[in-house]
């Protein structure tokens, strides 16, 4: 289930409601592109800002679009244990087939608290469980010692890992059997050098096809992985000229598969100097869309 190619997916918004027509329409591109996995209400989904209602929604939505032919994956965490629970739980019920829950921000906990809050959400549900460890986002990183005791937690299964430490995800690896996916697209493929299995990636909602093909080219065709991987770079490094998702957003109301690229606030939409960024990195989604 936690392998190959996943898509962090956008939360498309219009006029501060979920467009939900967008939404369908990205989920049934993934569908035909063979993308493994659709991740919602992760930090490009914006779940910070999401209700209960609005993440159950999209979860609905998933489901029903792209039923078993591939794994629905939503963000359940929050910095409150109890707060994740209630989520973590909602998901389950929804039919959501494993949650992502993100290492608790602001808090700073220690590694004790992480251990202790992922062991009470693993032990409220039965649903399989994704770390998330993204330091840039929460102010914390997750040592690989914490990563390898969490992962004799029965229903914790794999770690989406965007600490930007190829070094970080070697000695997890080294540790444990727990399975890494990478979090961050430039780094997917030498992650998976040393062991990871795929991709929670951004770059998927606009480049799926080619995504999919770097990650199901290793290990059996190195030198094509390689040459995939150094066409993703300057396209991944575009999504991130401002705060993701705004960047992300843009490309795909620019490439005509959302309908608006409306944030949800404090996020705003792309400033003028960071549209001109982005326009040499249109030209190298729209060059990647047509081969």
């Amino acid at each position: 289930m936690f392998s190959g190619s996943l898509v962090a997916i956008v939360t498309p918004m219009k006029d501060g409601s979920l467009d939900e027509p967008s939404l369908r329409r990205i989920l049934r591109l993934h569908k035909d592109a063979g993308t493994n996995g659709i991740v919602p209400a992760g930090c490009t989904g914006e779940a910070a800002t999401l209700s209960l209602d609005e993440r159950l929604r999209l979860i609905d939505i998933c489901l029903e679009e792209v039923g078993d032919s591939m794994h629905v994956i939503p963000g359940t965490g929050s910095n409150s244990t109890t707060e994740t629970i209630k989520l973590t739980a909602a998901a389950q019920a929804a039919g959501a087939h494993g949650v992502l829950i993100i290492t608790p921000y602001y808090n700073k906990p220690t590694p004790e608290g992480q251990y202790q809050h992922y062991c009470a959400v693993a032990e409220a549900v039965d649903i399989p469980i994704v770390l998330y460890n993204v330091p840039g986002r929460t102010g914390v990183n997750m040592l690989p010692e914490t990563v390898a005791l969490l992962s004799e937690v029965s229903n914790i299964v794999a770690i989406k890992e965007a600490a930007g430490s190829v070094d970080q995800v070697s000695e997890i690896v080294e540790l444990c059997s727990i399975t890494v996916l990478s979090g961050d697209d430039p780094q997917t493929l030498p992650m998976m050098a040393v062991g990871a299995s795929g991709v929670v990636s951004v770059a998927a909602n606009v480049v799926p096809s080619m995504v999919l093909e770097m990650v199901d080219a290793w290990p059996a065709d190195p030198r094509r992985a390689a040459e995939l991987h150094h066409r993703l770079r300057p396209i991944a490094k575009a999504l991130f000229v401002e705060s993701n998702p705004g960047p992300v957003k843009y490309a795909m109301h620019k490439l005509g598969l959302i309908d608006s690229p409306e944030l949800r606030s404090p996020l705003v939409v792309l400033s003028k100097e960071g549209a001109l960024k982005m326009e040499r990195g249109l030209e190298l989604m729209r060059q990647a869309i047509r081969k």
